[in-house]
């Protein structure tokens, strides 16, 4: 059906400014997490933007975590859009929580400037011109006149930053999410436009405490230096496990390049007294680290922790009188789509036409909320595609290209098309 194809596509190009404006009103809501400021706002401004498409709205908080307080309540909003049957049904997500704006700025962070084919500002392509794109990918369909025979639903959840538990975790949890009803999602996240980003590494955190003997500082051979036994760790780590991590390839197009190997990163360190008091002469008794383990779905997790464990009991032994403790703070597990998923054909023919040239297939170096619709929704059909380059994300000066705004808003009007039956490309 050519004909309704470039209707929809003309759509998209016809509310190309409206979609830019909305992106750069999203941005204008500073929804910085932590510690999760006007989330609430911001969820009505989606919510409001989806009304005014002709999708029914609800406002969902998550009342039952922790995160949600009076004062940083955890408000997500999703739009449903239900066609002649409800089934097949497309999610498309969007996390609308950013990180803090931080230093190096030469514009306001949260002014949605938008100047030289730009929309800048904190989020704008981590991730709110991703939700644009989304929103106006469905709202070209609706204005084209065409009657779905499936349904769509948007969401734009909270807490992806700091790992989505009360977003599309606690959405899954509440079967919103659910194998059950939904047939495959799509998050927005700025991967450029003519990639799909079909899973990521696993993450292990873990907080390490290294535990000496106090003594005089005039006379620290009769303790025991917790700051050095940590000093061992780092060692054994710069030593023996980085080039052995350097040796392990994955199969899965993690990019860039360097990530498809697995890493170790040092994320802090606190030993001692702290900076800034009266200080008295000790040897340190106790020392923490914070490390950041990713690994390849080839490992897995409890490879990974036993090699952080056995790294620790060399340390300690090169250090008699020293002991630790591990904790535990985050465990992700590596996710990805299925090779023969219908949804990364869907937008693979979709790309192919908007762009005219073949999309690349990635996976990412960190982790997004594809890990809850995998593991707790239960949903293997996820990827992530959306407009906005990876590398800007966090950044200073952060922007989102229109023309990518645009290009991603076409692809997924194109994929949403196909994945709920109205037509084939």
């Amino acid at each position: 059906m050519p004909d309704l194809i470039d209707k929809v596509l003309r759509e998209v190009e016809a509310a190309a400014d409206e979609n830019v404006a909305f992106a750069a009103d999203l941005i204008r809501v500073p929804t910085v997490n932590p510690p999760g400021d006007a989330y609430e706002d911001c969820a009505h401004v989606i919510g409001d933007r989806l009304h005014a498409l002709g999708f029914g709205v609800e406002y969902l908080a998550a009342e039952d975590r922790p995160e949600h307080t009076a004062r940083y309540p955890r408000v997500n909003v999703l739009g449903t859009w239900r066609g002649s049957r409800d089934r097949p049904l497309v999610h498309l997500n969007g996390h609308f929580d950013v990180v803090p704006a931080g230093d190096g700025w030469t514009l306001d962070p949260f002014g949605g400037v938008v100047r030289d084919g730009k929309v800048y500002g904190r989020g704008s392509c981590d991730m709110k011109a991703g939700i644009a794109a989304a929103v106006y990918a469905a709202a070209a369909i609706r204005r084209a006149g065409v009657t779905l025979p499936g349904t769509v639903e948007i969401s734009g959840t909270v807490d992806e930053e700091s790992g989505g538990f009360a977003g599309v975790a606690w959405l899954a949890e509440q079967k919103r999410l659910a194998a059950g009803r939904t047939d495959c999602v799509i998050i927005p996240e700025p991967l450029n436009v003519d990639r799909i980003c079909v899973g990521h590494r696993g993450v292990y955190w873990g907080e390490l405490t290294m535990r000496g003997r106090i003594a005089h500082g005039s006379m620290p051979f009769l303790g025991v230096s917790a700051i050095e036994g940590i000093g061992r760790v780092l060692q054994e780590i710069r030593e023996r496990l980085q080039p052995a991590l350097a040796e392990r390839t994955t199969a899965v197009p993690v990019v860039p390049d360097q990530a498809r190997h697995p890493t170790v990163n040092i994320n802090a360190i606190q030993g001692g007294q702290p900076f800034g008091v009266s200080q008295s002469p000790c040897v340190a008794d106790e020392c923490r680290l914070v490390f950041d383990r990713r690994f390849l779905i080839e490992e897995g997790f409890d490879l990974a922790k036993s090699e952080m464990i056995a790294l620790f009991e060399r340390a300690v032994a090169g250090l008699p009188g020293s002991r630790y403790d591990l904790r535990d703070l985050l465990v992700v597990h590596p996710t990805r789509t299925p090779a023969d998923s219908f949804l990364i054909a869907a937008l693979e023919r979709a790309i192919d036409r908007v762009l005219d040239r073949p999309a690349t297939l990635v996976a990412s170096p960190g982790t997004y909320d594809h890990k809850h619709v995998d593991r707790i929704a239960g949903v293997p059909h996820c990827v992530a595609y959306g407009p906005g380059r990876l590398e800007l994300a966090h950044q200073p000066d952060e922007w989102c290209g229109i023309d990518d705004l645009v290009n991603a808003t076409k692809v997924m009007a194109l994929a949403i098309l196909q994945l709920t039956g109205a037509v084939e490309i």
